[in-house]
């Protein structure tokens, strides 16, 4: 814990295919081994939450993607004591490819017809609330402005 302190900050992807699949993976650890979820992980330092979902899925299952908007916020409080926060994006893959899977972290990595895997017992809650939900929430990004010279930011961006 003392690696990341007690706020943390993670970024997800659901990624759609042109046919409508989501990729999802298994995890090798954690809260989620063993069950389906999307591809997430741990912001890093210099890096936007939307950058990181975008990496997180390209390390996590070789799929190139691009982001479509911002989906939801998952946050919560762990122990009383750590506060976990997850932005949520939908992504679009690039190009279509074949999946190469992290071995050290993943399991197992697919593309599937969402209404099937949100009723294996082995899904996330995340995926089967994810299911019920349209684009139309979705914030898409306003980028290319300037806060202020003042605060220095090499990038910045609005969901709005």
């Amino acid at each position: 814990m003392s690696k990341r302190g007690k706020v943390w900050l993670a970024a997800a992807g659901l990624v759609i295919s042109e046919q409508g699949e989501w990729l999802v993976v298994k995890k090798k650890y954690g809260g989620l081994k063993g069950m389906w979820s999307i591809p997430a992980g741990f912001v890093h330092e210099g890096e936007t939450a939307d950058a990181a979902a975008v990496r997180e899925v390209f390390e996590e299952t070789g799929i190139a993607c691009k982001v479509k908007g911002m989906i939801g916020l998952r946050t919560g409080v762990i122990k009383e004591e750590i506060s976990d926060n997850m932005l949520i994006f939908l992504l679009e893959p690039i190009a279509e490819k074949n999946i190469t899977i992290q071995e050290k972290e993943i399991e197992e990595a697919t593309f599937i017809k969402p209404d099937y895997i949100v009723n294996q017992t082995e899904s996330s809650i995340m995926l089967k609330h994810l299911l019920n939900r349209s684009e139309e929430i979705m914030q898409q990004a306003i980028e290319n402005i300037n806060p202020g010279n003042q605060f220095s930011y090499t990038a910045y961006k609005l969901f709005l």
